[in-house]
């Protein structure tokens, strides 16, 4: 019995290069895409990192202008892996966007500010989440600044949203590969938290102490 007929080598080499060339295009945009976004999302990280440091300097103009440096260049990296979303989903987007959103809650929480939420930062929700716990172990320089100076007050206050971040952010309950590692940085945060609050109860009882030996000596 004669065996089958192989196939039409020249079709199928038609075929072939067709296919070849039409995946080789698509993977060509996407590395295009990422050599553009790149470069956008380290701007993103620089920006935001230094904005916070103005934060912490109380330099609250130039902090929004770096914020918004920040998000100027992460729009450009979304737009450019808009149509990848295979690319988009590597992590360097989403860390981008989470120093991006850190930049802002540690700047809105110092001033006492509005959170804003995801689609008003423009960023996925589980960027936002990492945003602000680590814009809240931020606050722990902020809380110690305070103490420096002297305002006890101020950083009781600071201690008290990170506390109110900490317990909000233990309320979500997924996996890492939902939310892009979210718990081990709620555990860094609480962490921070504890430390903090441990400097500022010893100031606290510090100041209550001074106030008694005052008082005793009727100053």
């Amino acid at each position: 019995m004669p065996g089958a007929a192989g196939p039409d080598r020249a079709a199928f080499r038609q075929q072939l290069d067709a296919a070849i060339e039409s995946i080789d295009a698509q993977l060509r945009a996407a590395h295009e895409a990422r050599e553009q976004a790149l470069p956008a999302c380290r701007r993103v990280i620089r920006a935001a990192g230094s904005s916070i440091r103005s934060v912490h300097r109380l330099e609250a103009d130039r902090a929004a202008a770096l914020a918004a440096e920040a998000e100027a260049a992460l729009r450009e990296a979304q737009e450019a892996l808009a149509p990848f979303p295979e690319v988009a989903y590597a992590g360097f987007l989403h860390d981008a966007e989470k120093e991006y959103a850190e930049a802002r809650f540690t700047a809105a929480l110092v001033a006492g500010g509005v959170l804003p939420g995801p689609a008003e930062l423009g960023v996925a929700p589980a960027s936002w989440l990492r945003g602000l716990a680590e814009a809240a172990s931020e606050l722990r320089r902020h809380a110690l600044d305070r103490l420096r100076d002297g305002d006890l007050s101020a950083a009781e206050t600071l201690l008290g949203v990170m506390d109110d971040a900490y317990d909000s952010l233990m309320a979500i309950d997924y996996p890492d590969a939902i939310t892009n590692g979210l718990r081990r940085t709620v555990d860094a945060l609480r962490a921070v938290l504890e430390r903090t609050r441990g400097d500022v109860t010893a100031t606290a009882v510090q100041a209550r102490l001074q106030r008694a030996l005052e008082e005793a000596q009727g100053i």
